[in-house]
């Protein structure tokens, strides 16, 4: 089996730190490999893989100003279909814009949609003859036929459990209101606790106004955004992860990484957490800042090796790579 995986140019591929879609399609890419499968990469060529490495430059877009990334993906897209009829598929992961071009794919193509951002995407859905993954049932976009549902899946060797973690709630991921940082600091002060926050500024405003004020340097503190080995130390040595999103999440690694560390999750019942999380087990899904607050000690509570079990259960990269092998070979007969 030739597979081409076509994947985003933004990051890196793995990232360095931030860029959740390149470390799915870094994993699967892997993980292929491993199974003897003929695996072409298209991705940024500072790219690290096993498989075989295409793509138009040199470096991701978010990191070198000197490329205009609707540009490059454009010509990415273009670079990967060019190539597609030496495949026996294409295994789409740059979301709608593959799509609207995919009458220029000669082969099978596979799209995994890893976050239905918005109905008004649709039109190029629509209009593609491709099968569609979805990550999550929660995350289904209105009138597709989707060929399955395929949870992410982590390298659980990057994040050892961790018996005896610290005091430190955790709130991980982009500064964002959709990620609710600012409701972790509400949940956290009221709770008495220490809270770390992580991750990228997605939203400045946002940072500005109601979060930044918040951060003391002391009971509240900002780490910046951290890499993959800085991930699983801050992650396991963790008490909890706060999840207070404000959207649909359409999966959250952040979650699944914490879990396989041993670490409960607290988060809000909104888009694939009530799959994700199973509540009394791996953590709890709290309705708002008050009811977090009062479910936190049942959470500390719960057996971190439980915890982790049940992640790698349900979520390894083996697991995910096993059941998109298995979802391509059913396409191809």
């Amino acid at each position: 089996m030739k597979v081409a995986l076509l994947g985003p140019i933004a990051w890196r591929t793995p990232p360095r730190a931030y860029g959740p879609w390149e470390q799915i399609v870094s994993l699967l890419a892997e993980g292929l490999v491993a199974r003897g499968v003929d695996v072409t990469l298209f991705a940024s060529l500072d790219s690290v893989t096993a498989a075989r490495l295409d793509g138009v430059v040199e470096r991701p877009y978010n990191e070198d100003s000197g490329y205009d990334g609707r540009v490059w993906e454009a010509i990415h897209v273009a670079h990967c279909y060019a190539r597609s009829g030496e495949f026996d598929l294409v295994h789409n992961n740059l979301d709608w814009l593959p799509l609207a071009m995919s009458d220029f794919c000669r082969t099978r193509l596979v799209t995994t949609v890893h976050g239905f951002c918005s109905p008004a995407i649709l039109p190029a859905y629509q209009r593609a003859d491709s099968a569609f993954v979805s990550i999550s049932d929660a995350d289904r976009g209105p009138g597709l036929d989707y060929a399955a549902t395929i949870y992410h899946g982590i390298d659980v060797r990057q994040f050892p459990f961790v018996a005896a973690p610290g005091e430190t709630l955790v709130a991980f991921g982009r500064i964002h209101p959709d990620k609710g940082t600012a409701d972790a600091i509400r949940i956290v002060r009221a709770a008495g606790r220490r809270l770390l926050i992580c991750g990228p500024v997605h939203d400045e405003r946002y940072h500005a106004e109601e979060v930044l004020p918040l951060v003391d340097g002391d009971t509240v503190v900002y780490g910046g955004n951290v890499g993959p080995q800085q991930r699983a130390e801050i992650l396991g040595n963790a008490a909890a992860l706060l999840h207070p999103i404000g959207f649909a999440e359409p999966f959250g690694l952040s979650v699944v990484e914490a879990m396989a560390c041993g670490t409960p999750v607290v988060a809000y019942p909104l888009g694939s957490m009530p799959e994700v999380v199973d509540p009394g087990v791996t953590g709890f899904l709290a309705t708002s800042v008050a009811d977090a607050v009062a479910i936190l000690d049942d959470a500390l509570k719960l057996d971190r090796v439980q915890v982790r079990a049940r992640a790698l259960e349900r979520f390894s990269a083996d697991r995910m790579v096993d059941d998109y092998l298995r979802l391509y070979e059913r396409l191809l007969r």
